[in-house]
């Protein structure tokens, strides 16, 4: 390694280079670098370069599928394959340049019969993939959302769920998911880009305490806190699925 101040000395002298080596000259240069540093002398400490931390669980292929420019990412973690069971967790970063860092962990249902790589019309599963967030909505106002939110009485649901449970007020906050859904546009909007059979309407919406027809669940205060926090200039997604499925 060159100090300090025989880089300086060098910068000061002409070089007479000749050849690869430089010549007599540059041979008595090398020697004088190569002498050991006197006693006391402070070897310079490098920090080595650390990438930044991914999302715990996410494998390369679910890391890959999440934009670089996103600094938002919803983790939807089912607890099997064909589990109504879940957990959510908001991740942040600061910037493309720093790690990710976990919220709270929130409990969730998701679809009746779990999950599906191939999500078809009443199949009552849930998604699985890496989706955009884009649009929010609901039937109570909006709680303070950075998200295009669109208030409608369409949001009402009347009826019950599989349990006999009344579904009224689980519209009240919803997340659009992007899977085969138009961008840009209310949650309420039918427009199926796959095409009707491929199913559509899956969203992050208020739990009634049972499995979904395929969207996912939490509870009415974690939604509003969610639909606060998610910010379209940070580009949020959802990754959702099951168990190890993250891992891929």
């Amino acid at each position: 390694m060159i100090h300090r101040r025989t880089a300086v000395a060098l910068l000061a002298s002409p070089l007479l280079l000749t050849g690869c080596g430089g010549g007599a000259e540059a041979t008595e240069r090398r020697a004088r670098a190569d002498r050991p540093a006197p006693t006391g002398t402070p070897t310079p400490h490098v920090r080595a370069a650390q990438a930044p931390q991914g999302i715990p669980g996410l494998g390369p292929t679910r890391q890959a599928a999440i934009p670089a420019r996103c600094s938002q990412a919803v983790v939807v973690s089912g607890r099997g394959e064909d589990s109504p069971l879940s957990t959510v967790v908001l991740h942040e970063r600061a910037d493309t340049d720093t790690g990710w860092q976990a919220g709270a962990t929130w409990p969730a249902h998701n679809a009746l019969h779990g999950w599906s790589a191939h999500h078809m019309l009443g199949d009552l599963c849930s998604p699985l993939g890496v989706h955009t967030l884009s649009d929010a909505g609901g039937l109570l106002p909006d709680p303070g959302t950075r998200l295009p939110c669109h208030r409608s009485a369409g949001f009402h649901s009347p009826g019950s769920g599989f349990e006999g449970e009344p579904l009224d007020g689980c519209f009240d906050h919803v997340v659009a998911i992007d899977h085969n859904r138009k961008p840009g546009t209310s949650p309420l909007d039918r427009t199926r880009p796959l095409g009707a059979e491929r199913g559509g309407g899956v969203w992050l919406h208020v739990d009634h305490g049972v499995p979904t027809h395929g969207c996912v669940s939490v509870s009415k205060a974690h939604m509003r806190d969610l639909l606060r926090t998610l910010d379209p200039a940070r580009h949020p997604v959802v990754v959702m699925g099951y168990a190890d499925w993250p891992a891929g």
